[in-house]
């Protein structure tokens, strides 16, 4: 397979030099809803342009329940909606209104605002579901911060497929193993789903200065250790990273470009301007965000 090293470079032999950070999530709950953040953290603001990073469930719906994410503001990030299991009917401000499932790719830009909402279809809610899935932001380029909003969906047989010797990438964003998403971002960078059965090995290579995996599931090792479910792993720049399943393992391999300077964030507000986030939240309390059609509800700024 095109990303298969034939032996583990003499970096990733014993203690793995270029590992950097490792992060172990956060537990949210959202009104009976769990996510697992790890991004933004303590440890570490940002990979590449991602600076947000939820782990959603997996969750059991029951008969008659669903999430209900009112609607709510964004400024300067895109978000990436991919869910590996249920599905999340999401509906904006400029009308958009898409059903997200899973393998498919919701990239929302938000630039000078945008007002969404994400609630479990209402087909679902008489059956019950299962949700899964991970909602990351990245921070647009400080020239696009202000970019008109905008919205894309892509099916999964949109997404292009690398596979073999037990490992399956599925390339979300950007280019990866010779192969490039359709997914148009707006800076340098690379988001991939990597499904791997036990003892199955892919590489992170090296050509990205900033790199990260996020075991979804399962335990892999790297370099002699292990990392087990809900870790975020990051890297320092150069060295070939190999990733091996010690069982079966779904891991997202993510990374890019330094973000072009330090960016502020605030609740759903992402910008390299504390003044323009005041701004948002003084706009967001004041009305002036458009509103998202056939919505009556919305989430109040936080008091803090």
């Amino acid at each position: 397979m095109s990303w298969e090293p034939a032996n583990e470079p003499a970096a990733d032999r014993g203690r793995c030099r270029g590992l950097a950070t490792v992060i172990s999530p956060r537990p949210r709950d959202l009104g009976g809803f769990e996510v697992r953040r790890v991004l933004p953290s303590l440890e570490r603001r940002s990979v590449g342009p991602f600076v947000f990073w939820d782990q959603m469930g997996p969750a059991t719906l029951a008969t008659g329940r669903g999430i209900d994410v009112r609607p709510h503001p964004h400024i300067g990030l895109a978000t990436i909606t991919y869910l590996f299991e249920g599905e999340i009917m999401h509906r904006d401000s400029l009308g958009s209104e898409q059903v997200i499932r899973p393998g498919e790719v919701n990239w929302m830009t938000a630039g000078r605002g945008i007002v969404h909402s994400e609630r479990t279809p209402a087909a679902l809610r008489t059956t019950g579901s299962s949700l899964s899935g991970i909602q990351a932001w990245v921070a647009l380029p400080r020239a696009h911060e202000e970019a008109e909003p905008a919205f894309t969906h892509h099916p999964a047989t949109d997404m292009p497929v690398v596979e073999g010797e037990g490992a399956r990438v599925q390339v979300l964003v950007g280019a990866l193993y010779g192969r490039e998403s359709p997914v148009r971002a707006l800076s340098p960078m690379f988001y991939a789903d990597a499904a791997l059965r036990a003892e199955a090995r892919v590489k992170l290579p090296a050509e990205h200065e900033e790199r990260a995996i996020h075991v979804a599931a399962g335990r892999v090792k790297v370099a002699g250790e292990s990392f087990t479910s809900g870790q975020l792993l990051a890297f320092r720049p150069g060295d070939e990273i190999v990733v091996t399943a010690e069982e079966e393992s779904r891991v997202l391999l993510l990374g890019g470009a330094p973000l072009d300077g330090p960016r502020h964030v605030w609740w759903n507000f992402v910008s390299s301007s504390t003044d323009r986030i005041e701004q948002a939240k003084a706009d967001w309390k004041g009305g002036r965000f458009p509103l998202v059609p056939y919505e009556t509800e919305f989430i109040p700024l936080p008091e803090r």
